[in-house]
């Protein structure tokens, strides 16, 4: 039983895509990409007649890399639980196959097998097969070129749906007022106010077909109008999106971001702290943690080694990788009747030697102070020294 949870655990850390310091995660890594690529080039090339005397081959090929993705897909639901570890087994693994990618690894395999059993739809599941490109987005999502877009749309979120919605409220608008000038002369084209959404749509994103344009001199000057303004209602959203590229490169230069894919916990230095009254340079961080700032007095100091740590400060530790911050921080889940529930941080009977650097609260990350009341489910993070 040990042995088989042992390998368990194994397996995990395996699929795990960040842990690039181990040799067999990161050979996986790669060897899904390339999974992922000849299963899209197999997909894509059988919709060529030419290549028709290649079927067989490509059919391998295709049922290779779905048993691929198959076994993986199981793989990562057996070992949800380490994935969720506040959960339990089951809840885990329904947590796994309910979540996004989840759901992009159940939608990747799935396309092969219904045809098999619902053959009158099997238009729509080949169609299902583009699914799987978001299968590179699990590798993708774990560096920095994928983190930054993910970041800046976050940060930019407010202002790219208020651009959106001003979008929005023009298109309605110009569809209900060529419908208004062009009804009486184009009925087959504009029958109601709805109808001149596909018009509307394609004028304002500058495409333009053409399979619907205006006849009248009032809807031509309509028509002017809506495609000036769809120029600048294009470049809104491209403008907010690359002033966000540009500040956030920015802060990255100096040195306001310290990584793109580090986790961050933070230790605060209270008075008679061992750290206290020591440079940077001297204090004793477990393996895989690193001083990404100092917060002092709401001001953020640079984490050069000659900087003197003081009571009150705040120091922000990163690691480079989710797995190895576990390396000297042991993970504590406080289940019902756990001695420490109810007590305060300051109270627990640990050693001098260790620490409480973060408490997790559900979904939430929670300073610890010293009169931090402990609740039922909490998972603490101890480092000991």
């Amino acid at each position: 039983m040990k042995r088989l949870k042992k390998a368990k655990k194994r397996i995990f850390e395996i699929l795990q895509i960040e842990n690039n310091s181990d040799t067999l995660s990161l050979m996986f890594d790669i060897l899904i990409v390339c999974v992922i690529v000849l299963n899209i080039v197999v997909t894509f090339c059988q919709t060529f007649t030419q290549l028709a005397a290649y079927a067989e081959v490509m059919h391998g090929l295709e049922w290779i890399t779905i048993m691929i993705f198959t076994v993986e897909y199981l793989l990562r639901i057996w070992t949800a639980e380490y994935l969720y570890p506040q959960r339990g087994k089951w809840m885990a693994r329904l947590k796994f196959i309910l979540s996004f990618y989840g759901l992009v690894d159940l939608l990747t395999i799935l396309p092969y097998f219904l045809p098999f059993i619902f053959s009158s739809g099997a238009v729509a599941f080949r169609m299902l097969r583009v699914v799987r490109i978001l299968h590179l987005f699990r590798i993708n999502a774990k560096y920095d070129a994928f983190n930054v877009i993910t970041t800046v749309l976050k940060e930019k979120r407010n202002q790219l749906m208020s651009s959106i919605f001003l979008i929005m409220i023009i298109m309605l608008a110009s569809s209900l007022c060529m419908y208004s000038l062009e009804h009486e002369v184009q009925p087959e084209h504009f029958p109601n106010a709805f109808s001149g959404i596909w018009w509307s749509v394609s004028t304002l994103l500058t495409v333009g077909y053409g399979d619907i344009c205006p006849v009248t001199v009032g809807g031509r000057i309509m028509a002017i109008v809506i495609a000036f303004l769809g120029v600048g209602m294009v470049a809104i959203p491209t403008g907010i999106i690359s002033a966000g590229f540009v500040e956030y490169y920015t802060r990255i230069k100096n040195g306001d971001v310290t990584r793109l894919d580090a986790d961050f916990v933070s230790l605060e230095i209270t008075a008679g702290h061992p750290y206290a009254g020591l440079p940077l340079k001297e204090i004793t961080l477990p393996q895989g943690l690193y001083a990404a700032a100092v917060l002092r007095d709401k001001e953020v100091l640079a984490p050069n080694g000659k900087l003197e740590l003081c009571a009150g400060d705040l120091l922000v530790l990163g690691s480079t990788s989710r797995r190895r911050i576990e390396a000297g921080v042991e993970e504590i889940t406080l289940a019902a009747g756990h001695p420490w529930i109810g007590q305060q941080i300051g109270d627990l009977e640990i050693s001098r030697r260790s620490y409480v650097i973060m408490l997790k609260r559900g979904n939430k990350n929670i300073q610890p102070k010293e009169d931090t009341w402990i609740k039922e489910k909490d998972v603490l993070l101890i480092y000991h020294q």
